[in-house]
């Protein structure tokens, strides 16, 4: 067989990622190396999925130990590996019951619809409505595409599920406006991810906890992308005083291996009867057996230490180019998922920022056309954080010279 290339990818593929710029063939650590034999630093982390680095050798050993006894099953039977994850997960959490998935879409449709169907049994179908935020994200079904606050994610794909509100995020009056008797659940991020790395507003959360306790409703908090450690947490509510009803998890509850959770508690989880919902790979033993070890790894006090002060390293470091530099408004964020948000006169142009990165042999990512995301490995040491620091003073430099 011939070197696969660029343009093999572009002649096979769907179109809806365009041609990527690279092609990877290995990871090792915080390092990604290409077919062309370029070695890039990872600020990126698969969009925050790569929690314990590439190719982390417990993740790898846990992988291949399960590989040799049992891949797939379905749930019409069980398996150990998927047993052991959910005590865990509920030894660690708020909740009592876990229903495992392939990926965050996943985990939120089945949040979306557990929360649809306890209100319809407990109240029947006039309380459907869902409240969600401008900007969040929650994945590509119908259904979640329909609860995001992005409208470019839904044109193009009607009619779509009706009943979903959509509110500003971090304003208190409009939620408050917003919500009653009729709201099933209120769907919301702890640090919007997609929609521009902006954590909530305290406040607004606690209102949300006790708004939905009043009316009856569901509190579904998507940590698709906080999830795991990334802020500093194991789950980024665990910074805030509140019980959710419902969690989603995924990206790096595997570290890489396709694997999602959907947590809950008793209370909710009961309105899944018998054959009310089901995927036929979720609780996958190999998947479970990779996030079993990854949460072992994480949730320890030296790593959760870790991201956070790694992060604070790392936005130390980028608030002291922005006072060199002054591109940004701000650097935002929690853990290691940090936001650049650029300033008005250079408003659209996140994506070079990002290009540029990759001249320098260098992984970022976006979150919107105005901000630099990043989303490095867990595993990030200080060292890294300055290798990377040191990069973006010479992508800096060259982009205010530069302008649009």
């Amino acid at each position: 067989m011939h070197a696969l290339t660029l343009s093999d990818y572009e002649a096979v593929m769907t179109p809806n990622y365009g041609v990527p710029s690279r092609i990877i063939r290995e990871g090792r650590g915080v390092h990604v190396t290409d077919v062309d034999g370029d070695t890039y630093l990872d600020m990126a982390g698969g969009i925050a999925v790569s929690a314990m680095g590439h190719c982390h050798p417990e993740l790898v050993a846990a992988l291949v130990a399960q590989a040799n006894r049992v891949w797939h099953l379905s749930n019409t039977l069980a398996n150990e590996p998927a047993i052991a994850l959910a005590k865990a997960l509920i030894e660690v959490t708020f909740a009592d019951r876990v229903f495992f998935a392939n990926s965050g879409a996943e985990a939120n449709e089945a949040a979306l619809k557990l929360a649809r169907r306890a209100a319809f049994n407990e109240c029947g179908p006039e309380k459907h409505e869902i409240i969600c935020f401008e900007n969040a994200f929650h994945g590509r079904t119908l259904f979640t595409v329909s609860a995001g606050g992005q409208p470019k994610y839904r044109e193009g794909f009607g009619p779509l599920p009706g009943g979903f509100i959509h509110i500003p995020f971090n304003e208190c009056a409009p939620f408050e406006r917003a919500i009653s008797e009729k709201t099933c659940a209120v769907m919301v991020e702890v640090v919007q991810g997609e929609g521009g790395v902006r954590p909530i507003c305290p406040t607004l959360l606690e209102k949300i906890r006790i708004a939905c306790d009043r009316v009856g409703a569901r509190l579904i908090i998507d940590e698709v992308q906080t999830g795991m450690g990334r802020t500093g947490r194991l789950f980024g509510y665990q910074h805030h005083d509140i019980t959710p009803d419902i969690v989603t998890s995924a990206k790096s509850l595997g570290c890489g291996f396709p694997i999602a959770a959907m947590l809950a508690n008793e209370a909710t989880a009961q309105h899944f009867t018998l054959g009310s919902h089901g995927s036929t790979y979720g609780g996958n033993p190999m998947g479970c057996a990779v996030a079993l070890k990854a949460l072992e790894l994480i949730n320890q006090p030296e790593m959760l230490s870790h991201v956070e002060r790694v992060g604070a390293h790392l936005q130390a470091g980028l608030n002291a180019l922005n006072t060199k530099y002054g591109l940004f408004e701000r650097v935002r964020g929690r853990g290691l998922l940090l936001g650049c948000v650029l300033k008005p006169e250079f408003h659209g142009r996140a994506g070079e920022l990002v290009k540029a990165a990759l001249d320098l042999k260098m992984l970022c990512l976006i979150a919107g056309p105005n901000v630099l995301r990043l989303a490095p490995p867990l595993i990030l040491s200080q060292a890294n954080a300055d290798d990377a620091l040191s990069r973006f003073d010479q992508i800096f430099a060259r982009f205010e010279k530069d302008p649009a």
